[in-house]
């Protein structure tokens, strides 16, 4: 067992200390179903890096043991089930975009001839370059050359920025790979979600598109034991925050489980062993929680199952791992607790916590007190959202208070536990937060995630203002002392806030967001994001729900900004770009207003690394202890 002596006595969590937390994920169930494998990422910041170590223990829980060999214990899921061949996946060469590619006698040149978009994609400039699924014998005595099943075609799977070896698998009659891409490539691709699952035949060399009927994303892709395909389903193109559901092809026909319960949004899925059940998390109530589709109705024209929830609970079921001995193993974290792994019984939804990595450190960690609460909005909704409080909470004094706004736009404010973002790190500062599910979270129904889209600037800065609004009239919030704080669209609610907050904040920080609607449209990468989120572009002068999206740009209200802001930027950023960081700089500058800007020239959309990452933390809780004194 890993213990972490770190702490004395009763601590505060520090950002020191934060990063000292190890990181548990799972690998998965050995193939004898003995033994759960899992891994422990262990923060280096004086190396600046994470060193890896793997660990078998008991399904049922036990002491853990360290190993090496763990792929020879798991289930090669890049084997077909017939033992012949092997996938694998590697870069290929397509367009030649580089200067040292197109002219051989170029060989130091570093420039890129650019045709169309998308030419650079989250962290990364495209080089001409594509991820390629390629399958071989496993037999090596055999001199067979692995075969590319994307031949020329400037498509990737796995798919940029985050698919991986999970975007293509064997059918099991081992004839079959289905892969996930999106066949679309240049300006095209950067305006459509549309992937697809196709179906490659390895002994014809023949590709069939399985999900050519729907238009919006197609992922994950999975098959149980009899042949059946499940994999997740977003319905409109362009849309990146659909509702997702649990989709099904059973005898050439295309069936969706969750489609008729509005307020499920499906956040992963897995099969169970014996391909009669799936299971699935979702968010519910500022959670993630764990449910089951079984009691399959299957004829030739209809597939369909009973829907049922698992769990419940003040914590997140944020992955599910696998099913032995009639339990499923999952990961589960809260606000106070990073991931572990657990047991869950299927029938009482009972658990008991397998991996105890951070035991030993929270024993020495004052925890937070984390209160659900409802609040009424503008236009007389129930508004649910989380209060968290400092470990050591005494009602009888006065708090300085944190509104903290959430990216996504439409991404579940949860029990998740961040090492940025961290709700038990801010509380144990010394304030309270304020954690908002304001329009545009899944977990509330259909209609309260979308009404967020192509009104950035409306209805979903009310529910914040009504959010701070009912928190300062708690007798233990000092409404002197507000701060207003996000990342990306919670970055741009913070500039946003900044021109229209009339007083009610002191401080505010934002983190990679949004400040102005037009420079944005004109260098991110994601198109499809933009023309769905905004309505339009800019010059559809015809367009009045574009109009009206540009119209709410932070940068539009820069007369009001009169309250101190801390601005932090990615260089690497391609979402949303450094000229939005710098531009809100540049404003609060000129205008005389205090600001700091936090530039991290090697990091993206996220903070990687551990010494940036500390960074990041003392200047933010410095300027916190600046500004809300």
């Amino acid at each position: 067992m890993i213990m972490m002596q770190v702490c004395v006595a009763q601590n505060k969590l520090s950002p020191e200390l934060l990063w000292k937390i190890a990181r548990v994920s799972a690998r998965g169930i050995s193939k004898d179903k003995q033994y759960l494998i899992y891994t422990v990422s262990i923060p280096d910041v004086a190396a600046n890096k994470f060193t890896k170590k793997t660990y078998k223990m008991p399904v049922a829980g036990g002491e853990p043991v360290e190993i090496s060999n763990a792929d020879e214990l798991l289930v090669n899921e890049s084997i077909s089930s017939d033992g012949k061949f092997k996938t694998s996946n590697d870069e290929v060469l397509i367009n030649k975009v580089k200067g040292s590619d197109k002219y051989n006698d170029l060989p130091l040149s570093n420039a890129y001839v650019i045709n169309s978009l998308m030419y650079r994609h989250w962290d990364e400039w495209a080089d001409g370059k594509f991820n390629h699924v390629f399958f071989a014998p496993t037999d090596t005595t055999t001199k067979t050359v692995a075969k590319d099943i994307m031949p020329s075609l400037p498509y990737d799977c796995p798919t940029k920025p985050f698919g991986g070896d999970e975007d293509y698998i064997w059918n099991p009659d081992s004839k079959h790979i289905v892969y996930v891409t999106k066949a679309k490539s240049g300006t095209e691709y950067t305006v459509s979600t549309n992937t697809d699952l196709f179906e490659y035949d390895i002994t014809t060399g023949a590709t069939k598109n399985l999900t050519e009927y729907n238009k919006g994303y197609d992922l994950n892709p999975a098959y149980n034991k009899a042949g059946i395909l499940a994999w997740l389903q977003m319905k409109r193109d362009g849309y990146e925050a659909d509702k997702q559901d649990i989709a099904i092809l059973y005898n050439g026909m295309h069936f969706n489980l969750t489609a008729d319960r509005d307020d499920i949004h499906v956040e992963g899925f897995k099969w169970s062993d014996d391909g009669k059940t799936i299971y699935f998390n979702a968010p519910v109530n500022g959670t993630l929680q764990l449910f089951k589709i079984d009691h399959f109705i299957i004829t030739k024209t209809n597939f369909s199952g009973t829907i049922s929830q698992l769990t419940k609970g003040n914590f997140d079921i944020a992955g599910i791992v696998g099913e032995v001995n009639g339990k499923l193993i999952i990961s589960r974290d809260d606000m106070n607790h990073a991931p572990e792994l657990f047991s869950v019984d299927e029938n009482s939804g009972s658990m008991v916590q397998l991996t105890h990595t951070n035991d030993e450190f929270y024993h020495h960690l004052m925890l937070c007190k984390t209160e659900k609460r409802f609040v009424t909005t503008t236009d007389n909704k129930s508004m649910f959202e989380w209060i968290i409080y400092p470990p050591d909470f005494d009602p009888a004094k006065k708090y300085p208070t944190l509104l903290y706004c959430q990216g996504g736009p439409q991404s579940a404010l949860t029990q998740f536990y961040s090492f940025r973002w961290n709700f038990q790190l801010m509380a144990s500062q010394g304030y309270i937060i304020v954690a908002p599910n304001r329009r545009g979270m899944p977990g509330f129904g259909t209609q309260w995630n979308e009404q967020i889209s192509k009104d950035w600037g409306g209805q979903v800065m009310n529910d914040y203002l009504s959010a701070i609004d009912d928190a300062a009239k708690l007798p233990y919030v000092d409404k002197q002392r507000l701060g207003c704080i996000g990342a990306s669209f919670g970055g741009f609610s913070v500039f946003a806030l900044e021109g229209l907050h009339n007083g009610r904040f002191k401080t505010f920080i934002a983190h990679d967001g949004v400040f102005d609607f037009r420079s944005m449209f004109g260098t991110t990468d994601e198109m499809w994001f933009e023309y769905w989120e905004k309505g339009g572009a800019y010059w559809e002068k015809d367009n009045a729900v574009a109009q009206r999206s540009f119209a709410q740009s932070p940068s539009n209200f820069v007369d009001k900004w009169n309250t101190p802001i801390m601005i932090v930027q990615g260089g690497k950023d391609y979402r949303v770009p450094i000229e939005q960081g710098q531009q809100a700089f540049q404003a609060a500058q000129l205008k005389g207003i205090k600001s700091k800007l936090l530039y991290l020239p090697d990091e993206n959309h996220w903070v990687m690394k551990p010494q940036n990452a500390l960074v990041w933390q003392r200047e933010f809780y410095n300027w916190l202890s600046e500004t809300l004194k």
